[in-house]
């Protein structure tokens, strides 16, 4: 499947170019041209700065796994994994890099959160019998990360803040039930498509607790001002974080690992990873950067707005879209449209409103899926992309009906 989605993107890019060109615009030219080199140098300079978190939280997680610190926090959560991913056995190291992957996504840790999830995903391929397609618990894991629930999405109201926003954080609710639409969304795909039996004791229990929790959490945080919020929310990042570093040494220590010989062999591991990327993030950043400079989007956007105003609809959400579009190609790119959508329309207008939702309740799945598959060698996907873009889509509507019901 994803030799002919780049093939298209590139048709698609072609298609656009020729069409400004007819039009008289030569500078899309360049402008093409421009981003096709661009691309190549973004996608070193990802994975060069990858290299040393990588390094960082693989050499930890390896000591971790030594010291049992890992399987311990993965017991937590390995009654509904395994039965989300059945292909995996019991007490597999997989489970733990996964649980600590997804923890460190919901908590916003982004600097933890991507090294842990290429560990995850080595541990997964470790059980994978045909190493260039991706297995089922492969596919479901990247639409976990590709769709998972922010808790706190203090970035998003910082932004609203330093646009002037009436109230920053208002927008906390609506973020987060987008965002777990998109979630559901995303693992009730993935279950159809490979057959998960979802409705039994055990993940109606976890669904329940996860319930409950993220409801007691929209309680405390209701109680809070912005900047309280954003320091509770740094303060239990930053304590989790240095709560698994010290576990995973000190237990080690006490258990005789050789911390030290260990944490070097894990570091090495991610070394040789970071640059393993390059190639999968050229491919995909070429060709979204293309989409982009030949003004594909744009036009996605034209048609979209003539259709919703020729069936009679509000097009008001129309005006945010542009963040929608790009977030599965480029969070840079997406921040940008969020930011621009604010200036022009106004931070607290419904257009603004709408995009920081967007930008806090979906993913960069095209980026995801070739970081993480890139990692590991995997060329067929199978039907990762589309459950994923399937999540995507479900948080974009969520969105917008979430964003008319609150804001009119």
């Amino acid at each position: 499947m994803l030799n002919k989605i780049w093939v298209g993107f590139f048709v698609i890019a072609l298609g656009a170019i020729l069409i400004k060109l007819t039009g008289g615009n030569y500078a899309v030219l360049t402008e093409s041209v421009d981003a096709v080199f661009s691309s190549a140098k973004l996608a070193a300079e990802i994975a060069i700065g990858l290299i040393g978190v990588l390094c960082l939280w693989m050499g930890l997680m390896r000591v971790g796994e030594k010291a049992g610190v890992v399987s311990f926090f993965s017991s937590a959560f390995e009654p509904l994994l395994s039965r989300l991913m059945p292909e995996v056995p019991r007490g597999h190291p997989a489970y733990g890099s996964v649980t600590m992957n997804l923890t460190a996504n919901m908590l916003g840790l982004d600097n933890a959160a991507t090294p842990l999830g290429l560990k995850a995903m080595q541990d997964l391929q470790n059980l994978n019998p045909v190493k260039h397609v991706a297995t089922n618990a492969q596919i479901l894991f990247l639409v976990l990360n590709t769709s998972s629930i922010a808790l706190v999405p203090v970035t998003v109201f910082l932004y609203r803040a330093q646009q002037g926003a009436a109230a920053p954080a208002d927008i906390f609710l609506p973020i987060l039930l987008a965002t777990s639409a998109s979630t559901l969304a995303g693992v009730m795909a993935v279950a159809i498509v490979q057959r998960l039996s979802v409705f039994n004791t055990v993940v109606i229990a976890y669904a329940a607790g996860i319930f409950a929790t993220l409801s007691a959490i929209i309680f405390y945080l209701s109680t809070l001002t912005l900047s309280a919020v954003g320091e509770v929310s740094t303060a239990m990042g930053n304590g989790i974080l240095l709560l698994l570093i010290f576990s995973f040494i000190l237990v080690a220590g006490l258990r005789k690992v050789a911390v030290y010989d260990e944490f070097i062999e894990g570091a090495k591991e991610g070394f040789s990873q970071s640059i393993k990327l390059i190639p999968y993030l050229l491919a995909m950043l070429l060709a979204i950067a293309l989409l982009r400079a030949s003004g594909a989007l744009n036009y996605l956007l034209e048609v979209l707005a003539t259709i919703v105003a020729f069936a009679g609809g509000d097009t008001r959400f129309v005006d945010a879209m542009p963040t929608a579009i790009m977030k599965p190609f480029s969070g840079s790119g997406a921040r940008a449209m969020m930011l621009e959508t604010m200036q022009h329309y106004g931070v607290d207008s419904f257009a603004g409103r709408l995009a920081a939702i967007l930008q806090g309740s979906t993913e960069t799945t095209f980026y995801v899926l070739a970081v993480y598959f890139g990692a590991v060698g995997i060329r067929n996907g199978r039907h990762a992309l589309a459950c994923g873009l399937f999540a995507d889509l479900a948080g974009i509507i969520a969105a917008v009906i979430v964003c008319y019901q609150f804001y009119g």
